[in-house]
């Protein structure tokens, strides 16, 4: 059995983040150690994860001699997009934000649904996502709050849910929510987020090690050279992202269901495909979640972190100040992270096209966890 690891066991997360450039805006105290600033702006790069980066330095001129040590984070866990959205975008973690997965259990309707489309019979946007914003947290204080993103994006309720408070602000291509950024941070007293998913959907589909992903890198990478000059004396800009990711190939999918007695007792199956987060029937005893437990030990402890959910509480898996009550419910009672080049599927409720995805992410490798933070203008490292 694998020492279960702790996904905030550094000094800085994507918790920090935003949080910090609001601090820089204001002249207050970062967590990150910023400069004030008169506007700050936030770059995240969905997917781009701090070690494919290092592989693909030669297409990454401007952002790659900058990746060091200092300027590589852990972004916390889950490593998925929605929660980790929700992370920067609140500071709070998500065992209080409450988006603990891709794929969550609504408690109040007995439901699997997914937090970047799947919303349409709810849970409301506004209370599942349970903490204020720091878009709203902060506009009493006179500081502008811009999200600058791709048009589709604009009305979503995961928008809803994780950036409630920022004005939308559609752009088109990399280049233009770049630039748009600058021209927005140029009135002063603003803070600007800019979401870059390209490299994600690249990875996705054919994989981080693929001329495809290396294309968008370089796009972002032009980008942002553009970006540095084009910051003023009093702006500054971070660029990271939510998460990491592991190209698997068909060998290291694993049909999970395919063996009776590793669903036996399990009602719901949510979370990621690398990181599986099994709701066992109603009244289910200790015994029961006990019993689950082992039999997920015994068949994939080589390549796998097995926990139940108190395990992984304890282990800090949804941050350092535990999980509200609340939020409890939403979260498996077992939890398979994959260790290895693996992901997982329930062939009962995923289809051809979940299997053809490469890129894959939502456990705690290094690919997966560790991220850029690197900083521009007057936030240069």
């Amino acid at each position: 059995m694998a020492t279960l690891p702790n996904a905030y066991s550094q000094s800085v997360s994507l918790a920090d983040v935003l949080a910090s450039c609001f601090a820089a805006v204001e002249r207050g105290t970062p967590q990150l150690a910023l400069k004030p600033v008169d506007a700050a702006i936030v770059v995240l790069a969905d997917g781009l994860g701090a070690l494919p980066l290092k592989a693909r330095a030669g297409h990454a001129r401007t952002i790659a001699p900058r990746l060091n040590r200092a300027t590589t984070i852990e972004s916390g866990f889950p490593t998925t997009t929605a929660a980790a959205l929700a992370t920067l975008s609140t500071g709070a973690y998500p065992g209080q934000h409450g988006i603990t997965a891709y794929e969550a259990v609504d408690p109040a309707t007995d439901r699997v649904f997914n937090h970047l489309n799947g919303w349409q019979a709810g849970p409301d946007p506004a209370t599942w996502q349970r903490m204020p914003t720091l878009f709203e947290a902060h506009a009493d204080a006179g500081i502008r709050s811009y999200l600058v993103g791709h048009a589709r994006y604009a009305s979503t309720r995961l928008t809803q849910a994780v950036h409630r408070g920022a004005e939308y602000v559609p752009a088109r291509s990399i280049a233009d929510r770049l630039s748009t950024a600058i021209s927005l941070a140029r009135a002063g007293r603003a803070v600007v987020f800019v979401y870059v998913p390209e490299l994600d959907m690249a990875a996705h589909r054919y994989g981080w090690q693929s001329p495809e992903w290396t294309a968008k890198l370089e796009e972002l990478d032009a980008g942002l050279a553009q970006l540095e000059r084009d910051l003023s004396k009093g702006q500054g800009a971070l660029l990271t992202a939510d998460h990491g990711m592991v190209d698997v190939t068909p060998r290291g999918q694993v049909f999970f269901d395919r063996e009776p007695e590793l669903v036996a007792g399990v009602r719901h199956v949510a979370g990621d495909y690398r990181c599986v987060q099994l709701h066992l029937e109603r009244g289910a005893s200790a015994d029961d979640i006990a019993r689950v437990a082992r039999l997920w030990h015994q068949a994939e402890d080589d390549r796998a972190w097995v926990a139940t959910r108190d395990e992984a509480i304890a282990a800090g898996w949804f941050g350092p100040n535990g999980v509200d009550d609340d939020v409890l419910p939403r979260i498996g009672e077992v939890l398979v992270a994959a260790r290895s080049q693996v992901a997982y599927y329930d062939s009962r409720s995923t289809t051809e096209h979940n299997w053809a995805m490469v890129g894959q992410h939502g456990s705690f490798s290094p690919d997966e966890v560790r991220v850029p933070l690197i900083g521009f203008g007057a936030f240069a490292n």
